[in-house]
């Protein structure tokens, strides 16, 4: 892992010395983690433009909880303990000479900022303080792309959750009579016993009208013969989400069931056809959406198509109407489109895939026939 890491760092270093910086001074703890490997919950780190004999690289700060975990975790990074992480490397940037240091400023608040612009002014001693500059969301822009131990980590998430789902219904565990909340616990107790660190989110389960809700929280309201049932849900595994959604019908299914289904399927089937490298987001979007334009339900579509996946369950790129960017190889996407129908039921179908130079890898397997319970 220590030279994949260091490779993502060599990364965010190209792109600090590009932007004339000196050092870049990371704060947010899952970037942290993507440059380090770290995964405690005290951690910074600034990555130096060039090194020296006398300061050979870049360095990590922690605390004493996370002496002995940092040096597992993060072998090969200069530590310095200290409480107060971001001012310990603040100062030590200042001592090796640092006159422009980039820093996160999505991450850091007013107060941060304020009192990080004191530290360098004291650590100066007197002297000119080195200057500020965001970097704005740079390493999140890296993790848009993953690599290959990033990919193998998302197979595996989507393959705990579409495994946990196959052993519920079979088990016929999703039936009428159960509650959402009942089914919502189950799916993440399965996902826990099948390996995952942890739920992606908070499961969304959706029975009946709720499911005319696209984010609707699970409550003791019961599953019904006729419902639609929406599962929306995913697992963690080393720290990766995946995400997935199935809307299935319990019992028998009506026509205008079959009928708004059809049109979804239709729709997420375009928008995972329109993935391709050098595809603009907005675009991938509007394959999805036409679909369901044509067919009078526009109006009844009110999110995105899709989002990047990873550390995050939301991270770059975000692929709607709003959008900005083209796809690249190695990002992992979300294509999600659904037509929801306030008090009768909704339908969303919702797969997790990489961007690749060929045809979309597909990672969450389980099948979009219709599935009537």
């Amino acid at each position: 892992m220590s030279g994949r890491t260091a490779a993502r760092r060599d990364v965010l270093r190209t792109t600090a010395a590009e932007r004339g910086l000196d050092a870049v001074l990371v704060t947010n703890l899952l970037n942290v983690r993507y440059l380090t490997g770290f995964t405690g919950s005290n951690g910074a780190l600034l990555v130096r433009v060039e090194s020296s004999p006398a300061h050979p690289g870049d360095l990590f700060g922690t605390d004493g909880r996370y002496t002995t975990q940092a040096g597992v975790q993060v072998p090969d990074v200069e530590l310095v303990v200290d409480r107060a992480t971001v001012p310990a490397l603040a100062r030590a940037a200042v001592r090796r000479g640092a006159g422009r240091i980039g820093y996160e400023s999505h991450d850091l608040t007013v107060d941060g900022l304020h009192g990080l612009e004191r530290v360098l002014a004291d650590a100066a001693a007197g002297g000119t303080a080195p200057e500020l500059a965001s970097v704005r969301r740079a390493v999140e822009a890296q993790r848009a792309v993953k690599d290959d131990d990033e990919i193998e980590a998302l197979r595996r998430a989507c393959a705990v959750a579409d495994q946990a789902l196959a052993e519920l219904a079979a088990e016929g565990a999703l039936r009428p009579g159960r509650t959402e909340l009942e089914v919502g616990r189950e799916l993440d107790a399965r996902m826990l016993a099948l390996g995952a660190e942890a739920p992606s989110f908070e499961t969304i389960v959706a029975a009946g009208a709720n499911s005319a809700i696209p984010h609707h929280r699970p409550d003791r309201t019961e599953l019904r013969a006729g419902d639609f049932l929406k599962l929306d849900f995913g697992a963690t595994v080393d720290g990766y989400h995946s995400d997935m959604t199935r809307t299935l019908v319990l019992g028998h299914a009506a026509d205008w069931q079959r009928e708004i289904y059809s049109l979804v399927a239709a729709s997420q089937a375009a928008g995972r056809a329109a993935l391709a490298v050098g595809a603009d987001v907005v675009a991938v979007d509007a394959a999805a959406r036409d679909v369901i334009v044509a067919a009078g339900h526009g109006d009844h579509f009110p999110h995105g198509l899709g989002h990047g996946v990873g550390l995050e369950i939301h991270e770059a790129p975000g692929i709607g109407q709003q959008g900005a960017g083209r796809l690249a190889a190695g990002m992992a996407v979300t294509v999600e489109p659904g037509v929801y129908l306030p008090g009768h039921g909704g339908v969303r179908i919702e797969d997790t895939l990489i961007v690749t130079d060929d045809a979309p890898e597909l990672l969450t397997l389980t099948s979009k026939e219709l599935l009537v319970l």
